[in-house]
């Protein structure tokens, strides 16, 4: 099998999504240093912060491809903040460098950014308060501690904690670096309060405007009351189950190899929405024999791959998240869609008046761990289940075989996943569906005497009257 280009176009347009977020997050940290007067050294910092980005760009994942844009809003609204604060002759300890923080870590789940971000924003907390070293060390250590207390966060009331114990922070270190009562530190603990409060406020708000998934967004699409769920459940019950066991799978290898687990079980949900509109056309679903037998080929192509469209449109109407429609577009990559292909050619005289690309899917193929494991998920659940025998060997030599082949045709050349991840990923599967797909004991029949045996040894229960005992069928 030949191996296919990868999808220009769609490169192509990434790359360039990503120059302009990057672009426009610089030119709005410029704008606001520039309109704020902020020192040279608040220059500096933001040039490091810049070539930080521009260089050192894998430390934040692919799929959030507007962070710089993020990044940089967050940064020019702190400073603006900050920068009032002391117009209006405000306690600096009121200057929210562990909201903006705490925001971060919620949003990328990247301890190294938040790191990065705390020390920027302590900086700048630092140089607009007077160029306070205290007031730098200060910040950056309660708000790291705050940031910390948020990391893979599953529940917000924990931001008001987060909040609070950085606030204490704060204002013990501000008591020892200035040698003061607890009411004139007090400020600091009101600050860490108010951080929390404003966090919880805003990160819903930014979750819409910039289309970002965090770990509680998460979660509530992974709540069965979900509409696209429920359809799934009462229209197609197979698909669901299928989705259930794709989203175990993917979050067990997800972990294994150290990328975002939940993202991955919640992007296996979603990743086969698309065929509830045509339901009964899919194997899992069918009940009285299949749809295709009275159909071409080419049509039965048509009616497979169309879940994929179907897929998006229905995100894009429950407004799911990007990260989630990404795993309904790249689940299949352009992989061959290969029984109707060899059905196509089994029909038809000339094989060559058959293309291959005409039974490929459009893509594109995953780009980040996360989708291409689903990918592997998808394609090793489905074979798994048509086993005849699923003994453990039988699995194992699928489950490599599977993987082997997406892996030469291409389809894993888009994301960063390594060859001992690939290994980690088989062996997790093979564990895995042996166990959902292990033997069971066939329990003998009971023979006719046997039966007869057993009734005639029921004792009808002596509290009943005469006549029900008369009544009973045991009896009989």
């Amino acid at each position: 099998m030949k191996k296919q280009p990868k999808n220009n176009k769609y490169i192509f347009i990434r790359n360039s999504l990503n120059k302009i977020y990057f672009l426009s997050g610089v030119i709005a940290l410029i704008a606001i240093s520039w309109l704020l007067d902020i020192n040279i050294f608040g220059i500096l910092a933001l040039v490091c912060f810049t070539l930080y980005f521009a260089i050192l760009m894998r430390a934040v994942k692919e799929n959030k491809k507007q962070t710089f844009l993020v990044l940089g809003f967050l940064l020019a609204a702190f400073i603006f903040t900050a920068k009032q604060i002391i117009t209006h002759n405000i306690n600096p300890g009121y200057m929210p460098v562990t909201c903006i923080v705490i925001l971060v870590t919620i949003l990328y789940n990247n301890l190294e950014l938040t790191f990065i971000m705390g020390s920027i924003a302590a900086i700048f907390a630092g140089i607009i308060s007077g160029g306070s070293l205290y007031m730098y060390l200060i910040f950056l250590i309660s708000s790291l501690a705050g940031g910390i207390l948020t990391w893979k966060l599953r529940k917000r009331a924990r931001i008001l904690t987060a909040g609070l114990c950085a606030g204490i922070i704060q204002m013990a270190l501000f008591m020892l670096a200035y040698r003061c009562g607890y009411q004139e530190a007090l400020p600091s603990l009101f600050s860490g309060i108010i951080c929390g409060i404003f966090a919880t406020g805003l990160l819903p708000l930014l979750e819409n405007i910039f289309g970002i998934a965090t770990n509680i967004s998460l979660l509530e699409l992974s709540d069965l009351e979900h509409p696209l769920l429920k359809r799934l459940i009462l229209e197609a019950p197979g698909t669901y189950h299928h989705s259930l066991i794709v989203g175990n799978l993917s979050e067990a290898a997800a972990e294994r190899i150290g990328a975002n687990a939940l993202l991955a079980r919640i992007g296996s949900y979603y990743h086969d929405i698309g065929k509830l509109a045509n339901s009964e056309y899919f194997m899992e679903n069918q009940k009285n024999g299949g749809k295709h037998s009275n159909i071409t080929p080419s049509i039965s192509k048509m009616m497979i791959m169309s879940h994929i469209k179907e897929g998006v449109m229905l995100a894009k109407k429950y407004r799911l998240k990007p990260s989630i429609i990404d795993f309904i577009t790249t689940h299949h990559g352009t992989s061959l869609v290969y029984y109707f292909y060899r059905k196509a050619l089994e029909d038809i005289q000339e094989p060559s008046q058959i293309q291959e690309e005409g039974f490929r899917y459009p893509g594109p193929k995953p780009n980040s761990k996360e989708t291409a494991i689903v990918l592997l998920a998808d394609s090793v659940e489905a074979a798994s289940r048509a086993i005849n025998d699923p003994q453990a060997p039988r699995i194992e030599d699928v489950v490599h075989k599977i993987i082997n082949n997406k892996f030469i045709d291409g389809q894993l050349d888009d994301c960063d996943l390594t060859l001992r991840d690939l290994e980690k990923i088989a062996s997790v599967f093979i564990h895995m569906l042996s166990g959902i797909y292990h033997d069971r004991i066939k329990y003998p029949e009971a023979s006719r005497e046997e039966s007869n045996h057993k009734k005639n040894h029921i004792k009808t229960p002596a509290h009943l009257p005469k006549e029900d005992k008369e009544q009973n069928p045991e009896n009989s």
